[in-house]
């Protein structure tokens, strides 16, 4: 498909949602605001904007102009815009697209889980149950070998049809009516959640400065933050890219698209932590906080059932919007390497996915023992399939970010950046000095610390 007749985005509004959709994930909801409360609040939320200026708005920008500037795939941007004797870098951009196919296979479970959680809720099922019997219920479903298979499924179903309507009647057009409705819905959860009574020591949780909690596992854990949240090295921005318009101003949008990401994520810990401790339950982190603490916060609430569809409506909104675009780069990639239609490579895609999806939560059921070496964190642990996939990725991501801050910083030519940046001289980008230096030395330096760190777990 040539540049000139494939489909695009409408406007910048449109990319604008498309991207905060994908940025804008389950890790937003339940993990930046645990661990802003966990290192000082308003501290590392000072420290996390730091990371977000040099890892993340560095990177988005990169995969935007390589996109744009090829208008095909992930991979073209490596194979056209290397020197004819570096042409080994379309490794990256090949390792980029399978990393987000990977990601996809056990994402669509976890996509699931909340879909699942969201009509469990407003049947009120989980209404006069004790916490240890909400973390049975989630703990049997979690390791049933049929019921994440099944939501999975239904899942990637709503998955396909949006991807199949393409890019301006599918991910444009319902991205303009997801994304208001999660930011809706969170606003409504907000204010329920700060009128409860003790919702202040919530708040103190996330916000109050604490700079004795900010140490180099937090800062650490900050810059990691701001490269995965932004959905960096998976090929999704590169690929969303290509349909951007050659007018659209790029500056302003990643700065938009960083912005929101934070909004969204703070907003997120609003909703949840003040009624968190105003029932008086200890906070915790990752699945147990969404999927055990949070029914039992509900259930002591009144109307908890309404505004425990609610949550996991929104939790299901957020990773719909990331589902789509974690799927889309490969369905990108085989329309334009097998010429095929939009909507078979979209049935291909999703269904691969949930054949392999389906065998990675086995890890969590009839293959529970059957373990898989990995060294994280300086030594070798042993990871069923499901988790061992989940961590793979954790790795691969740095890896793929770095080559490609590499390729924008030292391998094409500047010109090409300037012309990007600018809309081809229609804007002015005082910034373009700032960013090659940024994207050239700092972005690069600060992703190896993540991936030593995270590798052989220093300052942990």
């Amino acid at each position: 498909m040539s540049a000139g007749s494939r489909d695009r985005f409408t406007g910048s509004i449109g990319v604008f949602l498309a991207t905060v959709g994908s940025a804008i994930g389950l890790g937003n909801i339940w993990k930046f605001p645990y661990i802003t409360g966990h290192y000082g609040g308003s501290a590392f939320i000072i420290v996390y904007l730091i990371c977000i200026a040099i890892v993340g708005v560095p990177l988005i920008m990169s995969e935007f102009l390589l996109g744009r500037r090829t208008s095909t795939d992930a991979v073209d941007p490596f194979r056209l815009l290397a020197p004819k004797k570096s042409k080994g870098w379309i490794v990256n951009g090949w390792f980029t697209v399978l990393i987000s196919f990977i990601i996809i296979t056990y994402y669509s479970i976890i996509s699931g889980w909340t879909l699942f959680y969201a009509i469990e809720s407003i049947l009120g099922h989980f209404e006069g149950l004790n916490p240890e019997q909400i973390g049975a219920k989630f703990g049997a479903y979690y390791t049933s070998s049929w019921q994440p298979v099944i939501w999975q499924i239904i899942f990637m179903v709503f998955t396909l049809y949006i991807i199949i309507k393409g890019i301006k009647n599918g991910i444009e057009k319902f991205s303009k009516f997801l994304m208001p409705l999660l930011f809706l819905i969170i606003i409504i959860l907000d204010i329920r959640s700060v009128t409860l009574e003790g919702a202040s020591a919530g708040l103190d949780f996330l916000f109050k400065p604490d700079f004795s909690k900010l140490n180099i596992e937090g800062i650490l854990s900050a810059l990691g933050h701001a490269f995965f949240t932004l959905s960096l090295g998976m090929a999704i921005m590169m690929t969303y890219a290509a349909y951007i318009k050659k007018e659209v101003n790029l500056g302003p949008l990643v700065l938009q698209v960083a912005l929101a990401d934070t909004v969204i994520a703070l907003l997120a810990g609003i909703a949840i932590f003040p009624a968190v401790f105003a029932f008086g339950i200890e906070p915790a982190s990752g699945p147990g906080l969404v999927f055990v603490t949070l029914p039992n916060v509900f259930n002591h609430m009144p109307f908890g059932r309404l505004f425990a569809f609610l949550f996991f409506f929104l939790l299901s909104t957020a990773a719909l919007t990331s589902q789509i675009s974690i799927i889309e780069p490969s369905v990108s990639f085989c329309i334009n390497r097998f010429n095929i239609g939009r909507k078979k490579a979209t049935i291909i895609i999703c269904s691969f996915a949930v054949i392999f999806g389906a065998l990675l939560t086995q890890g969590n059921g009839i293959l529970k023992d059957f373990k898989i070496p990995f060294y994280l964190g300086g030594k070798v642990v042993d990871l069923n399939i499901f988790d061992w996939a989940i961590t793979l990725t954790d790795q691969l991501l740095p890896i793929a970010g770095f080559f490609t801050s590499i390729f924008v910083g030292w391998v094409i030519e500047k010109s090409i950046i300037k012309e990007e940046l600018t809309s081809y001289g229609k804007y002015k980008a005082g910034y373009f000095k700032l960013f090659v230096f940024v994207i050239k030395y700092i972005t690069p330096t600060a992703i190896a610390v993540i991936f030593i760190s995270n590798t052989f777990g220093l300052f942990s």
